[in-house]
């Protein structure tokens, strides 16, 4: 797809456009496969399980078998707490960095499974570093593990997972990434970037519907797996030997939410994979950020290191600015925005995945043109105390 290609087609049945990191916009079609009912144990969805399998390992271009998918039934946090549970062993320790919300809430999944781990916390405005990471691992010895976000959607940030993934290697431990709102639209390719497990979820960057994750792994380091796992229904090695034995998941999966990830995975294949999605949201990314920004709006972070997931805007200091009711004001005009996520500044958040392309970002500026006027909002400039604390906080 071109940034001169014509606009997809709107939402069905009055929907409005989720700017969000997931659940976000789908294909009408990816709604459309969800339609029929599917036996679990029939051989039809057992072929429609494999599929997925393969081609999402296929996206993260294992060529030579040393990859698999392992899917698990629930949200996207269900999988991390299965990959963290099942590849950190007991008697392990992890490195977890983080950056925001989601860095947070790994580390305290390491918590509630009783595993041992240290924490990097780079707060809401920078990356972790590869230089700050090998100095971790030199200073402790006990790192088994390190867990690193790919995209941190709290505040937009897209960390630099190949650095890291240098600095875990040359010092021979092992890298676990959370890539829940990047794969499928930034690179994550094995033969690039060396990890030995990966998650993220149907509901994403290949806009599929919630209802399932899934772990791309090693397969010797998942066969070493066995028997760590804190959990029944969250043992990936053991929901993946059961697949292998049967083709089956090995509790009621969401049939219908595979089916429409069968479709939506047509679709990205559609679209030119990986390279063709992550430029069409780059694209949706510069045409808003530029729009917002000549409205007054300014971005939480630097250009270097904004997304094409997800951007946070500081919200304007002007007293007649109320987030809910923009967000309400958005609503009306057909766009769902997102809430902050940030613990310093108030802030909000417009995501740039999902079925929809510049044409429709141009929109979503002139939307928020239009009720910052309602509103009577003369200037949407941040805070001068949050542009301080980001200076602060980034030096």
């Amino acid at each position: 797809m071109t940034a001169s290609a014509a606009p997809f087609p709107a939402p069905r049945l009055g929907e409005p456009y989720l700017l969000t990191p997931g659940p976000l916009t789908t294909a009408f079609s990816t709604k459309e496969a969800m339609l029929k009912d599917w036996g679990s144990w029939d051989a039809d969805f057992r072929a429609m399980t494999k599929s997925i399998c393969d081609q999402i390992v296929a996206l993260a271009g294992d060529t030579r078998g040393e990859f698999v998918c392992v899917p698990m039934q629930g949200s996207g946090s269900f999988s991390v707490e299965a990959m963290l549970g099942t590849f950190v062993p007991r008697d392990g320790k992890a490195l977890v960095l983080a950056n925001g919300a989601y860095g947070l809430r790994a580390a305290e999944t390491m918590r509630y499974l009783g595993r041992a781990y240290t924490l990097i916390d780079k707060g809401d405005y920078m990356p972790p570093r590869g230089d700050e990471v090998g100095a971790a691992l030199d200073a402790d010895p006990a790192i088994t593990h390190v867990v690193a976000i790919h995209c941190e959607t709290s505040s937009g940030i897209l960390n630099p997972v190949a650095e890291i993934s240098e600095a875990v290697y040359a010092r021979g431990r092992k890298l676990l990434i959370d890539s829940m709102s990047a794969f499928g639209a930034i690179d994550l390719d094995v033969n690039r970037i060396r990890y030995e497990a990966m998650v993220s979820s149907a509901n994403k960057c290949i806009e599929g519907v919630p209802g399932f994750g899934f772990v791309v792994a090693r397969r010797s380091e998942l066969e070493a797996a066995k028997g760590n796992c804190h959990s029944l229904a969250l043992d990936l090695h053991a929901q993946w030997a059961y697949l292998q034995k049967t083709g089956q998941w090995r509790y009621t999966p969401p049939t219908h939410v595979v089916a429409a990830f069968l479709e939506a995975l047509r679709l990205h294949a559609e679209e030119g994979g990986v390279p063709a999605r992550g430029a069409r949201y780059t694209r949706n990314r510069d045409v808003m950020v530029e729009g917002m920004r000549g409205l007054g709006f300014e971005t939480l972070l630097k250009d270097r290191w904004l997304s094409p997931i997800i951007v946070t805007f500081f919200c304007p200091a002007d007293p007649n600015f109320v987030f809910a009711r923009f967000y309400d004001l958005m609503k009306a005009k057909g766009f769902i925005i997102y809430p902050g996520k940030l613990t310093v500044v108030d802030s909000f958040r417009v995501g740039c995945i999902g079925r929809m392309d510049e044409h429709v970002m141009r929109r979503v500026v002139q939307a928020a043109k239009e009720a910052l006027a309602e509103m009577g909002v003369a200037s949407a400039a941040p805070p001068e105390a949050a542009i301080a604390e980001r200076a602060k906080l980034a030096a």
